[in-house]
């Protein structure tokens, strides 16, 4: 004879297997913040654009006030994530490892035509924990990264908004609960190959200014039209940073494709286990002494005086 298995026990194997790693979710004050952090952050980028001939403005002369203005954001965005989504100190310990772990890789391969692996993880984890998560964590990798290698400077809130971005793009790529296996990988190292030109093309545009009268060809010049000074843009990038920008999209396509499967695994574990966004749930224990109760809530030897009374004659 067959004992069926207990329906608590089964409840319980099918909420384990059903649980998936959802994204912090991003709410309409995380949106918010977002959104102006990022608009700040291109009025910053392109701004001297803009400039008159004769303002004598730069990008070493506007970082500081950048950085004065970044930090506030970022506390803004992290606060409005957290009060959108609940999130609890396993998240804000997630993000500290995360950012650890980058700040350590990028050591690896900076300085050396361009090979910077930390850009891969950011790829993922953006992937698996959602865009507002994803802009933290690149920036604060970013910031923790030129603390450890001595790379403070005017590029650093720069560098810093544009790994937030970055990061976050990974988090807003479509179908992040459905799509798997190959098929994401690949889609991730797409994007990963993109947004690497792409954030090689943000930074050439913050120390492009500084090479205002240099070389006709392809330096700043203030108070000229846009359209004339992004056509030397465009060859400025073309003729110094093409190479690096390439060596950067290369290798986080490798390691996207050949290391990435695993480490998908282990953030998505991570993120299960941590359970961000579950909600406690409270249950009244019996009193000390109480009786057990049967299925209808009444005491076993009242059920079975209950069944007498009602076979009497």
């Amino acid at each position: 004879m067959t004992t069926p298995a207990a329906p608590g026990r089964k409840a319980g194997r099918s909420g384990r297997a059903g649980r998936t790693a959802r994204a912090v979710r991003l709410g309409p004050r995380a949106v918010c913040a977002l959104a102006l952090t990022g608009a700040v952050g291109v009025a910053a980028f392109g701004w001297p654009l803009l400039a008159g001939p004769d303002s004598g403005l730069a990008h070493s002369g506007d970082a500081p006030w950048l950085f004065a203005a970044l930090l506030p954001l970022l506390v803004g965005v992290t606060v409005a994530t957290i009060a959108d989504s609940g999130l609890d100190a396993k998240a804000v310990a997630m993000l500290g490892v995360l950012a650890a772990v980058g700040a350590a890789l990028r050591p690896l391969g900076a300085g050396t035509a361009g090979l910077e692996p930390m850009f891969f993880l950011m790829v993922l984890s953006g992937r698996v924990l959602g865009p507002g998560f994803g802009f933290v964590l690149g920036s604060v990798t970013m910031f923790a990264s030129a603390l450890l290698t001595g790379g403070v400077g005017p590029w650093l809130p720069f560098q810093m908004l544009a790994m937030g971005w970055f990061t976050m793009g990974a988090g807003l790529l479509p179908d992040r609960d459905r799509l798997r296996g190959r098929a994401e990988r690949v889609l991730l190292a797409l994007y990963g190959a993109g947004a690497a030109f792409a954030y090689g093309t943000v930074m050439n545009l913050q120390g492009w200014t500084y090479l205002g009268g240099l070389s006709s060809g392809i330096s700043f010049h203030p108070g000229d039209p846009v359209q004339a000074n992004l056509a030397r843009f465009l060859a400025y990038c073309a003729a110094t940073s093409f190479g690096w920008d390439l060596g950067r999209a290369a290798l986080t396509v490798v390691l996207t494709l050949t290391a990435g499967p695993a480490l998908l695994r282990a953030v998505r574990r991570a993120t299960r286990r941590a359970a961000f966004e579950a909600e406690a749930v409270f249950t009244a224990e019996p009193a000390a002494g109480a009786r057990p109760t049967g299925e209808a809530g009444t005491a076993p030897g009242e059920r079975r005086r209950a069944g007498e009374a009602r076979s009497a004659p």
